[in-house]
């Protein structure tokens, strides 16, 4: 039985491209179905203002005449700017069958080599500012929202088609506690010692304007992160939007440093508790789950922490994450998930540790050389920003 891969024109074919993944992860409890007609959404070029900066070539592959695997191949042209001759995977999805895996990968590879590149990394979907990397532990826990899940054998996988592990990103849990005292004084006496400091909650009448400063925040506090691109205002403003309807303003803060908005903490209630009983769809019953689900949300993900390059000598981190944590404790919620962290940002991972956060995940970024050279060893890889 031969493997055959095809390109599939989007958006056209893009509901077949994600039905293909449900019986991938027919009996993997842990699995959190994508919602489609988000999915559908994101990959259709006239509504995703990413495929306006970026060249994307999706495939299928099929047995029999039956899709079993999908992969994504992603030429950025903010990538090509920062790494020239670095492309992207992602929606690689596949079952436990080398010959599938082998098939597509070799397909989004020759597709690549064609448009010039040198390497592939991934899993990106699509790009460094999407969902991104291969979970390779924490196996008995569900991904909190807004990461990606993947079968236990991919890592495997990957590495019988040569993919090198490059770059490891963790996932922290923090249970339920009372605030640490040494959080809350420092958080104060910060505070106390720098009058034009402000801090503030989302506003949600001015939702347009205010995610556009953290739009600001992202580019600037992220851009020396290792594999860090940045984002284009219509891209930005396209993913907030998919993202208001989870958005808690009680949850989102900012830190003012005379009038500018000097850093951002983002956390969202855990949605995929929800979305996973909706199965991908919104009728017949996926609207109940989504508008009453939400109360039994036990949990939440702290997404995203940012601060300028020129603010990154005040711990402005610590009164952001003292309001967050306020709000879960006053929700009774079991604890939160921080993520994703760098391996190498060793100052949020030694904050995050002081406050009693454990590694529960961990997720891998995989380099693959086309023009035959060796992938650099994660220590020569370059270093990480703060």
């Amino acid at each position: 039985m031969s493997i055959d891969v095809r390109a599939i024109e989007l958006p056209r074919d893009a509901a077949r491209f994600c039905r293909t993944w449900w019986p991938i992860y027919a009996d993997d409890p842990h699995w959190v179905p994508p919602l489609l007609f988000e999915r559908e959404q994101f990959l259709n070029p006239e509504k995703n203002p990413f495929f306006r900066v970026a060249r994307v070539q999706c495939f299928i592959a099929s047995r029999d005449g039956s899709p079993v695997g999908t992969i994504a191949a992603t030429v950025e042209d903010a990538a090509q700017e920062h790494e020239p001759g670095v492309g992207f995977f992602g929606f690689f999805e596949f079952p436990d069958d080398i010959e599938v895996s082998r098939a597509l990968f070799e397909a989004a590879a020759e597709w690549l080599r064609g448009r010039g590149m040198d390497a592939m990394r991934g899993p990106y979907s699509l790009s460094p500012n999407h969902e991104f990397g291969l979970r390779v532990d924490g196996w008995d826990t569900d991904p909190a929202v807004l990461n990606p899940h993947n079968r236990d054998y991919y890592a495997r996988q990957y590495e019988a088609l040569g993919l090198v592990g490059v770059r490891d990103w963790y996932a922290y849990w923090l249970d339920h506690a009372p605030v640490p005292e040494r959080l809350a004084r420092a958080a104060q006496r910060f505070l106390d010692q720098h009058p034009g400091v402000e801090l503030r909650h989302l506003d949600m009448a001015d939702w347009d304007e205010e995610i556009l400063w953290f739009w600001d925040i992202y580019n600037d506090g992220w851009e020396h992160n290792w594999g860090h691109t940045r984002i284009t205002h219509d891209e930005f403003v396209a993913l907030a939007r998919g993202l208001k309807q989870m958005a808690d303003p009680e949850l989102i803060w900012w830190a003012f440093v005379d009038g500018e908005p000097a850093a951002a903490a983002v956390a969202f209630p855990d949605f995929n508790q929800v979305v996973k009983r909706m199965n991908g769809k919104r009728l017949p019953f996926g609207w109940y789950h989504w508008l009453f689900g939400r109360k039994r949300i036990d949990a939440l993900r702290i997404f995203a922490l940012g601060v300028k390059q020129r603010y990154q000598g005040m711990p402005l981190g610590a009164p952001l994450y003292l309001k967050i944590w306020e709000v879960g404790l006053a929700r009774g919620w079991r604890g939160a998930d921080a993520s994703l962290v760098l391996e190498d940002n060793v100052r949020m991972r030694g904050s995050l540790e002081k406050l009693g956060a454990r590694i529960y995940q961990t997720y891998r970024i995989y380099e693959y050389r086309l023009d035959g050279r060796a992938v650099k060893a994660p220590s020569d890889a370059g270093d990480a920003g703060p």
